[in-house]
């Protein structure tokens, strides 16, 4: 099957050598002919450096480049079997890109957006045959990251979220159905390890070194907030918690942070930027974390009920299932158990009695308890996974 990708930026690239690596014919295509000359170069490198470890043959990297065409033409996507968009993040540009598309492809193509957190639907509704139109999101870096989100629209047909689940199977991904929401699963489950992290810090109870370190040396997480942000970008990460925050119709619980919003305006980005919420620049001193261990469990424990709670509701609301809630997670964002998993372990009764007292601690509706929660503790039940 040949396979288009719209956008040659790191997550267009990135799933085009995907494809390419399971032998698909991919065209990629990008109307900025300096940024498709970058893709092209970037994937050189990238596999050079993988011949030289010896994680493939000379051979293979040469038939996995040779697939990938590099674009500036929109009509080169004819005979495609599937297209997957994936661009800037305004539902205004993604539906004017699906309106061209469908008068250049097969009506037997798939049309797919690779967006985080925009309505499938909306988009959808740009074409004529929207039954074919899905979101499939991918993790950035698309080759490293196992977890793919499939999302069908409500016009969606059963046909082809079967067409595509398969096909991104193939490709050796894990791959969750979840419900065309905000942030479907994981950009939905995780706004709290930002959001509760920022206000925890705007509290002045400890700083980024701090809660970054009771994340890490005391929860298992692989990066604490701050680092986290710091690399995915404060000016992405911010504009997400914005936008679900807003499409949930102004839901305490995903409030953004004007913390970050002040980082973001400043151009404090990161490591793209060489400032964020610490200092990358040559010879920076890194701050160093006040490891009281009475302090970290309590940055920890705060951050993990809010998550957890999350994770209960997307459930609740049948985002997904708890399965695939907790796969998500551990596959899409690499925490170090599944947060449904973790909840049983902790006793649902323990997270309850935690958020029931931060609600009654601050009186903001951002700490109230999933009505499934309350329900599972007081029928004394656990997660089935």
């Amino acid at each position: 099957m040949k396979i288009g990708i719209v956008g040659a930026g790191s997550m267009g690239s990135g799933i085009a050598k995907v494809a390419a690596q399971c032998e698909h014919e991919v065209v990629l295509f990008d109307t900025n002919r300096v940024q498709l000359d970058k893709a092209e170069s970037n994937l050189a490198k990238l596999m050079a450096s993988m011949v030289e470890k010896g994680k493939i043959s000379q051979e293979t990297s040469t038939k996995t480049q040779g697939l990938i065409h590099y674009s500036s033409k929109m009509e080169d996507f004819g005979g495609c079997g599937l297209v997957i968009e994936a661009i800037i993040e305004n539902l205004a540009v993604k539906k004017s890109v699906f309106e061209q598309l469908e008068g250049l492809v097969d009506e037997s193509c798939l049309l797919a957006s690779n967006t985080s957190s925009l309505s499938i639907a909306s988009i959808a509704a740009s074409c004529k045959k929207a039954d074919r139109v899905l979101g499939i999101h991918f993790f950035n870096p698309a080759p490293l990251m196992p977890l793919v989100e499939i999302i069908p629209a409500v016009q969606t047909s059963l046909e082809t979220v079967s067409r595509a689940r398969t096909l991104i199977d193939s490709w050796k991904k894990v791959t969750v159905l979840t419900k065309d929401t905000p942030g479907f699963i994981v950009n939905r489950v995780a706004r709290p390890f930002y959001g509760e992290a920022l206000k925890i810090y705007e509290e002045g109870l400890a700083d980024f070194a701090t809660i970054d370190w009771a994340m890490t040396s005391l929860g298992g997480f692989k990066m604490g907030p701050f680092t986290l942000m710091d690399y995915i970008g404060n000016d992405i990460n911010y504009t997400v918690t914005e936008t679900v925050f807003t499409s949930f119709y102004f839901d305490p619980r995903y409030r953004p942070s004007f913390t970050q919003k002040r980082h973001s305006e400043a151009g404090w980005f990161g490591r793209k930027s060489g400032r964020g919420y610490y200092d990358y620049s040559e010879g920076a001193i890194l701050p160093t974390p006040d490891q009281n261990e009475e302090l970290g469990a309590m940055i920890l424990r705060r951050i993990l009920v809010m998550l957890i709670n999350e994770a209960v509701d997307a459930v609740f609301l049948n985002i997904a299932t708890a399965q695939e809630v907790d796969l998500a997670m551990t596959k899409g964002v690499n925490y170090p158990k599944g947060l449904l998993q973790w909840a049983n372990e902790l006793g649902l009764d323990i997270v309850l009695k935690e958020l029931d007292e931060l609600y009654h601690t601050y009186g903001d509706d951002r700490y109230r308890a999933s009505v499934l929660l309350r329900k599972m503790v007081k029928n004394n039940q656990q997660f089935s996974l």
